[in-house]
């Protein structure tokens, strides 16, 4: 028995199998959930490492689409799933629609706004509720889903050219993902020609490579990126086939794993194994038929997929929470010149081809040295502008550069916070992810500690994502990132007035 008593049950025949969900009453609308739908066979044995496989017969059972399934293997973290709720068999996605079926009225059928979760590529889930819940944004009139896909080593684990560990198969899951939501969309009334692809963080990262990638061509019309791009400046550069190759290598020693069949001893190790073994960020690979160049040389070269309508952002501090994540104690340790330059020299494991002297001197020359907070704030500010400022505004004003007017380009700086995400978030600051919870509703579907200033805005934040998802702008009075070569920038708070940031990236990037 799958729904209970006074449960309103619903099935929808999909190419998975038929999916048990339940009708919800959300905001006085009814909305209906399916959740743990499975996009692909499960990626264990013969198939960890490997790109996922479509699901080859529809499973003879009901799906029971009423209870969340297993996120992927991960370090368990604020941000993440906990150990009980993990498993190499995760390739799941949830659906939330205000209608299901085909209908023959036009129009009928609703845009479909596809998310990709962040967590640097190493943790997070799409089962991560309320935060993530996709009913309050399906009540504006879209479907929503929302995706698993492969993590840390085993969704970017590479073992060369000729291997079955081709690398970057968390990107193919995603694109997997997209192309089950396009195979299936009319069964839950979604427009398969009207999808949106969002993510924030990672998930925005990746939504700039499947901008990239020539393997997604056609599969989606609009994009919105929330903190994150594949763009890489300054000299900087990606993750080369090399440097992933000597990574998993590396791994695989420690497991004793050597000689020709490496690859095939790593596929035998327990999957809690690898948590022995924690990365601080994951990042994809360039050079592989799913993101064959990063941004710079894809726009340089023109591979890259034209005229899709863009929205993306930023928060005003993103570094804050970034840094204190990847260097624990930072908030409780004093920073002198010297040790921003160690400190700057370290993250160049991240940030591969940067200088860390010139660096140094331009975020500490009108800092006063003797001031431990102003001293560490450059530090977050440099981080959260390589990593993520810089990366989100230069794609989205390149891509808008190249569209000759083709395409739309809008770009917000988030200058609000919530008391709701305090976590490594210091009072005043607006940190890294900070929009998350207004774009999914969370303040109307969990409002417990949140204000009506939360409800209100989050209510207006969710009527801009959606409406873009609709019409492929936010709204009428949101310029475009370059207006008449002058870049424009939305200031996005519970404010009515409409404020913009004037050329506000010109210093930093």
């Amino acid at each position: 028995v799958l729904c209970v008593k006074y449960t309103v049950c619903i099935d929808v025949s999909t190419t998975s199998g038929v999916v048990r969900g339940q009708t919800l009453h959300v905001l006085n609308s009814s909305i209906n959930q399916f959740l743990g739908i499975p996009y692909a066979e499960p990626p264990v044995g013969a198939l960890r490492f490997a790109k996922p496989e479509p699901i080859k017969t529809p499973k003879p059972d009901v799906i029971d689409g009423t209870k969340a399934k297993y996120s992927c293997v991960q370090q368990t973290s604020p941000i993440g799933a906990n150990e009980d709720n993990q498993s190499e068999d995760c390739l799941f996605l949830n659906v939330w629609t205000p209608n299901t079926g085909r209908s023959e009225t036009p129009g009928a059928l609703k845009p479909i706004m596809f998310w990709i979760h962040g967590g640097g590529f190493i943790v997070g889930s799409s089962f991560e509720f309320p935060r993530g819940n996709g009913s309050a944004l399906a009540v504006h009139d879209v479907v929503v889903v929302t995706i698993n896909y492969r993590l840390g080593y085993f969704g970017f684990a590479y073992g060369g050219e000729q291997s079955t560990a081709p690398g970057n198969v968390g990107l193919w899951d995603q694109q997997l993902a997209l192309k089950w939501v396009r195979e299936n969309a009319e069964q839950f009334g979604g427009d398969r020609d009207q999808i949106t692809i969002f993510g924030g963080s990672a998930g925005s990262m990746s939504v700039s490579a499947h901008v990239l990638s020539p393997l997604t061509k056609g599969l989606f019309r609009r994009a919105v990126m929330q903190s994150g791009a594949i763009f890489h400046y300054k000299g900087r550069e990606g993750v080369s086939k090399t440097d992933q190759l000597t990574d998993t290598q590396a791994l695989a020693k420690r497991f004793n794993c050597t000689g020709d069949e490496w690859v095939r001893c790593l596929r035998a190790v327990p999957a809690k194994d690898f948590l022995k073994y924690p990365k601080v960020v994951q990042m994809p690979l360039e050079g592989d038929s799913v993101l064959p160049l990063l941004a710079q040389k894809a726009f340089t070269s023109h591979q890259y997929n034209t005229d899709l309508d863009i929205l993306s952002g930023i928060v005003q501090n993103e570094g804050t929470s970034l840094a204190q994540m990847v260097a624990p104690g930072i908030q409780n340790m004093t920073i002198t010149v010297q040790k921003f330059t160690e400190l700057v020299n370290a993250s160049k494991a991240l940030f591969y081809g940067l200088n860390e002297t010139t660096i140094t001197e331009f975020y500490v020359k009108h800092v006063n040295h003797s001031d431990p907070q102003a001293m560490r704030q450059a530090y977050y500010d440099y981080y959260g502008d390589v990593l993520i400022k810089c990366p989100t505004y230069l794609f989205a004003k390149k891509y808008q550069e190249l569209s000759a007017g083709k395409s739309s380009a809008y770009f917000y700086e988030l200058t609000y916070q919530s008391k709701g995400i305090g976590w490594l978030c210091p009072a005043g600051q607006v940190c890294h992810g900070a929009e998350g919870e207004f774009v999914f509703g969370t303040p109307l579907i969990a409002p417990e500690g949140y204000t009506q200033k939360d409800i209100d805005f989050s209510v207006r934040v969710m009527r801009l994502w959606t409406d873009f998802a609709k019409y492929g702008n936010p709204d009428s009075v949101w310029p475009q990132l370059i207006d008449k070569s002058i870049v424009k920038v939305m200031d996005l708070n519970p404010s009515t007035d409409k404020h913009l940031f004037i050329n506000p990236f010109n210093d930093i990037c």
